[in-house]
């Protein structure tokens, strides 16, 4: 019998009060891995994460942020202390992730394990390539929500991680500090609308959806 390799693995939690998508993507071969936008805050929802972390055996390689608001950087510190994972993110977003605390008190809200800052190791730009196991993401920069914002692209896994930038049926928010809508309707249209259409798109906050669903009924992309 051939030995035939297992498909990259992409568990999904939603976590904090804004219900951020943080993703360990795996693979099931090698069980190296990496971590998505960490969103934990409680004792409950680091329990949840570290205990499949567990179950699976996983090594954790990397955090990659793909953007530096507060809401996707709320654990960088917690996994990276754990489990001596790395930051890696745009630097065109080092100042919102040295800001996690002010962008805080910015939405009023005071949250237990909310860090002061967080900094980048490894700075990651359009054309990176980020590794986990036997795959590879590429680096995508599609900015507008945030002057960084990254989406990682695995063309073998036919999957998008795009953060922010796309929802299903909508786009990300533009009136943050640093926005741009047009540059961010530009940049989906340019990098991400030419993906292959059955391509996976998974967002920061929300339900999946794919390239073709979004060419097609979008209202934000006609």
């Amino acid at each position: 019998m051939p030995n035939l390799k297992a498909m990259l693995q992409i568990k999904q939690f939603s976590f904090n009060p804004f219900g951020v998508s943080t993703f360990v993507v795996y693979d099931p071969d090698t069980l190296d891995a990496l971590v998505v936008d960490p969103g934990m805050v409680t004792d409950r929802e680091r329990a949840l994460f570290d205990n499949f972390v567990a179950s699976h055996r996983l090594k954790i390689g990397q955090i990659v942020n793909t953007h530096m608001h507060l809401d996707h950087c709320f654990g960088d510190n917690y996994v990276r202390d754990r489990y001596g994972a790395k930051v890696a993110a745009s630097v065109l977003d080092a100042p919102l992730g040295r800001s996690i605390g002010r962008q805080a008190a910015d939405f009023g809200i005071a949250l237990d394990g909310v860090p002061g800052g967080v900094e980048i190791d490894v700075p990651l730009s359009e054309g990176d390539t980020v590794t986990v196991g036997n795959y590879r993401l590429s680096v995508l920069h599609v900015p507008g929500h945030s002057p960084g914002s990254l989406v990682l692209y695995c063309p073998e896994a036919a999957v998008a991680i795009v953060g922010d930038v796309l929802f299903r049926g909508s786009v990300g928010r533009t009136d943050l500090p640093g926005g741009d809508h047009r540059l961010l309707l530009d940049g989906i249209r340019a990098k991400l609308l030419p993906l292959p259409g059955d391509t996976l798109v998974l967002p920061g906050h929300g339900p999946a959806t794919t390239i073709g669903a979004e060419k097609a009924a979008n209202p934000y992309l006609k």
